[in-house]
């Protein structure tokens, strides 16, 4: 992209080439950016709100989305139903916009404690100024109240392989696909987070598995797929990272800048 001989419309084409569609949200964040957005410090007041668990409730009935930044363990060993989880020691911003998308939807957090201003100030920073209050207590509150709370159901990746056989056309890589393309486990199908919703049909209905790269990314996707009723998955603990150290078959390696 760089040649002294290149012209202008060669230089356009060589780094527009190959790019993936942007985020969803990308044009609602054009549009904050020429007509306005919220002052950050009314942002954060407002999202500062401590909720108790029938407030929570109350708000979550409405259609607020209820944000669970926690760790994936965290997430996996009790979260209220519903919730979507995506952790803020992650890709925590870029997976907000992938996934939520409008940026004026409502969200109320179950955030680890003293790390609630954190969440806000960091969805605000791409464009979500909507958050309405965070779960006072945390989960420890909502259980108190004798509120439900759901589990991830996992297993360790050395499991698998004396399932595999018989599971092998029911495990799933939730990675990006140049990932999947470079390397992965022979006969595991790939269905990005990024498009989990449009793929649901695929998922069957008898057991399955998941996995993404280490975990972070698979608790995404198991919450979205708790939220969307399916209960008969279990999350592979440790994801690709954790099966390359199996004996599992995998496909040969192929360097992903040469995909």
């Amino acid at each position: 992209a760089l040649r002294a001989d290149m012209t202008k419309e060669e230089f356009i084409k060589e780094v527009t080439a190959d790019l993936l569609p942007p985020p969803a949200y990308f044009p609602l964040n054009v549009k904050k950016n020429k007509e306005g957005y919220e002052d950050i410090d009314q942002v954060i007041a407002d999202g500062m709100r401590a909720l108790t668990p029938r407030e929570f409730e109350l708000l979550a009935e409405e259609g607020t989305l209820m944000l669970d930044v926690r760790t994936p363990f965290d997430f996996a060993s009790g979260h209220i139903p519903n919730s979507i989880f995506i952790g803020l020691d992650g890709s925590f911003a870029p997976w907000v916009g992938e996934l939520i998308v409008d940026v004026k939807q409502p969200i109320i957090l179950i955030a680890p404690e003293g790390r609630e201003e954190e969440a806000i100030t960091r969805l605000s920073r791409v464009g979500f100024d909507n958050t309405l209050g965070y779960l006072k207590g945390g989960v420890d509150a909502w259980e108190d109240a004798a509120m439900e709370v759901e589990t991830v159901d996992r297993v360790p990746a050395g499991n698998m392989v004396a399932d595999f056989e018989q599971f092998k056309d029911r495990i799933f890589d939730v990675r990006k696909e140049p990932e999947y393309l470079s390397e992965h486990i022979q006969s595991v199908k790939n269905i990005p987070l990024s498009s989990i919703n449009t793929h649901l049909s695929q998922l069957p209905e008898d057991k399955f598995y998941i996995h993404c790269a280490s975990g972070y990314r698979s608790m995404i996707a198991s919450s979205i797929l708790k939220s969307r009723g399916y209960h008969n998955f279990y999350e592979i603990q440790g994801g690709f990272k954790a099966l390359k150290e199996t004996e599992l078959p995998r496909t040969d390696f192929v360097c992903p800048t040469t995909l």
